[in-house]
């Protein structure tokens, strides 16, 4: 009888282990989760981190974890919702010490997007670690290059320690146009690149994208088992109102309502999952926007029932403009639909235009194809992963 139990209990763990090891296998193993690649280069050197709450080895933040290995961490630079990501999008962040190392945070986003030569002084690299999202407009690749930049004038060393792009599948949107380059722009690429953060360092130190065509010196510490073609589920939420990845997809074609009268769910616990403008005796779905701390603080139409739509099932691949033709079609205050914020989101001058005019999403999206090809061709020059195409 033992004989028999002992033979199906192998069976039975044999069959299961089989069953979990595609999914074991086929799972990105991010830069973080390389330590012989970098470690080796921080031993003895005074480092700088840029991170958030996505910076993580396994389940240990990067900072416990090269504390753990004895590396000299002297000080900690936090992006846009700042070092444990709970803060509002556009909120400032305040500089602090972290209450558990007792080293320095100093924020980047702010007065101060970009470190300045006393926050370098006595580093001898920088690393950055954070999860992206694969959207021009996320603030995290702006950080980036301003922390290149003043590596480069700074003479410091920079390392990226490389992340799946989760919307890395799929090229598309209007490229940046010059004019409107700010923090959330300052690159000429589409609204959805299909780049990684480390392919987009290499982009941007080759293309001599940095102030006055400066270089900084730069290693980019790639992942293992990804390609272009992956969806990558981040483990860690990349901000607090990009809870999942149906939002992250759904992102770069949502985002530009916040240049517009529509809401996008701030203040719900479906952020980037519905849209809706208020209407107290509409029919059909609805949501009413409140304060929810670490989320949004003031969301639009706070206590405002507002009526719209879930997108929850819905499959928006890279930038669809299809809701806003639809939602600016039907609005009965066309003239207030789109406010100061929506071309520099977009990038771009002409697309408000077209979407006012009526023109058809065929027609916008072949509007820019030929902006499209040229990026491309640039893109497959610094790619790190088999693409998707």
């Amino acid at each position: 009888m033992f004989r028999y139990s002992f033979f199906f209990s192998i069976l039975f763990l044999t069959f299961s282990c089989l069953s979990q090891s595609p999914t074991t296998n086929n799972t990105p193993i991010v830069g973080a989760e390389r330590p012989a690649h970098y470690l080796p280069l921080l031993k003895d050197k005074k480092v700088a981190i840029i991170v958030n709450q996505t910076s993580r080895v396994g389940k240990m933040h990067l900072l416990d974890y090269l504390l753990s290995k004895k590396i000299n961490v002297v000080a900690i630079f936090s992006p846009e919702h700042g070092f444990r990501g709970d803060a509002d999008a556009g909120e400032l962040v305040n500089s602090e010490k972290d209450a558990k190392s007792g080293i320095n945070v100093i924020s980047l986003y702010g007065e101060n997007k970009k470190p300045k030569t006393e926050h370098l002084r006595g580093i001898d690299i920088v690393v950055f670690d954070i999860q992206d999202v694969g959207a021009r407009f996320f603030t995290y690749l702006s950080t980036m290059h301003y922390a290149m930049e003043a590596c480069a004038e700074n003479k410091k060393s920079f390392i990226v320690l490389d992340r799946p792009n989760p919307n890395g599948d799929v090229i598309g949107g209007p490229v940046l146009e010059p004019q409107l380059k700010s923090f959330v722009g300052l690159h000429p690429i589409p609204i959805v690149h299909g780049m990684t953060m480390g392919e987009l360092a290499n982009m941007i130190n080759a293309e001599k994208w940095l102030k006055d065509g400066i270089a900084c010196s730069l290693k980019v510490i790639p992942c293992l088992k990804y390609t272009h073609s992956v969806t990558y589920n981040p483990p860690v939420k990349p901000s607090p109102n990009l809870p999942n990845l149906q939002a992250i997809r759904l992102y770069p074609s949502l985002c530009l309502f916040e240049g517009t009268v529509v809401s996008v769910g701030r203040g719900t616990e479906s952020p980037f999952q519905v849209i809706g403008v208020p209407d107290s005796s509409g029919e059909g779905f609805s949501f009413t926007p409140k304060s929810i701390p670490g989320m949004a603080k003031k969301p639009l139409y706070e206590g405002k029932k507002c009526v719209g739509e879930k997108l929850d099932k819905v499959q928006l691949k890279g930038f669809d403009p299809s809701y806003l033709i639809k939602y600016y079609q039907i609005s009965s205050e066309k003239d207030k639909f789109f406010n100061g914020f929506f071309n520099k989101l977009a990038g771009n001058t002409s697309l408000q235009e077209q979407i006012k005019q009526g023109v058809s999403k065929e027609e916008i999206l072949a509007s820019w194809q030929k902006d499209i090809e040229k990026f491309k061709a640039i893109r497959k020059k610094h790619l790190l992963y088999p693409d998707f195409e």
